[in-house]
């Protein structure tokens, strides 16, 4: 589905990508996992079309997209939930789901697939006339990761869901994505938390420097001598 080949990509002259090769297989969960500063939020955003990529290929469904801007990424089938949510505060619950799917003309199945949210997230039910501002940040988290799905995500990119939540709501989130692969959609997950991370996905990198540095299965990883040294507390 998603083939990274040789990615470079940073801000301005600051190079954080240094040749990136990341391979993403349809219906699965794949994790990225790896220290501050290592360009894991950065290969979000370079996907996204946010951040260029200076050198390198991003091949979709067999099509190059590293040349596309955000908006037709998102109509590729890329979606991208960001670190810090960064929903419409000032707009209802309501609308920030309409919001997710603007991009569609399908109305009648826009409508089904709200319905369908709604039944997966069902505490949003309860607060679509709330401003989402004041909404709780596990709230906040489910209805980020909603309004995403209102695109028809084929591809969904989530960057650090569980950062600044309780951990029963971190609990839920991950439960949330796991469900959400289940209806059949391809997720990529940067977390912080990378033992759940590890134990969630069917594949994992670790990052370090803006390259990869070990990969394999998430149950591979979660028995990596080093991977268990670093990133699992021993």
């Amino acid at each position: 589905m998603l083939e990274i080949a040789n990615l470079h990509s940073g801000y301005g002259k600051i190079e954080i990508l240094k040749g990136l090769k990341i391979r993403v297989e349809p219906g699965k969960i794949v994790s990225l996992i790896g220290s501050n500063g290592a360009g894991k939020t950065t290969f979000l955003m370079t996907l996204s079309g946010i951040v260029r990529a200076s050198k390198g290929s991003i091949q979709f469904e067999g099509k190059a997209v590293e040349k596309l801007p955000p908006d037709v990424i998102v109509r590729e089938g890329i979606v991208h939930v960001p670190e810090g949510r960064r929903i419409f505060h000032h707009l209802t619950v309501g609308e920030n789901l309409d919001l997710g799917g603007y991009i569609r003309t399908d109305h009648r199945e826009l409508e089904k697939d709200r319905k369908e949210l709604l039944s997966l997230f069902p505490i949003l039910k309860d607060r679509l006339k709330a401003l989402a501002g004041n909404l709780s940040g596990g709230e906040q988290q489910m209805l980020a990761m909603a309004r995403a799905l209102m695109a028809r995500p084929k591809l969904l990119l989530l960057d650090e869901p569980s950062l600044g939540l309780a951990p029963k709501m971190v609990e839920t989130v991950f439960s949330l994505i796991r469900r959400i692969n289940e209806r059949g959609i391809t997720v990529l997950l940067v977390e912080q938390n990378a033992l759940m991370a590890l134990e969630l996905a069917h594949y994992a990198y670790v990052l370090e420097s803006g390259k990869v540095k070990i990969e394999g299965t998430g149950a591979e990883l979660l028995t990596n001598p080093m991977v268990k040294q670093s990133y699992l507390g021993g």
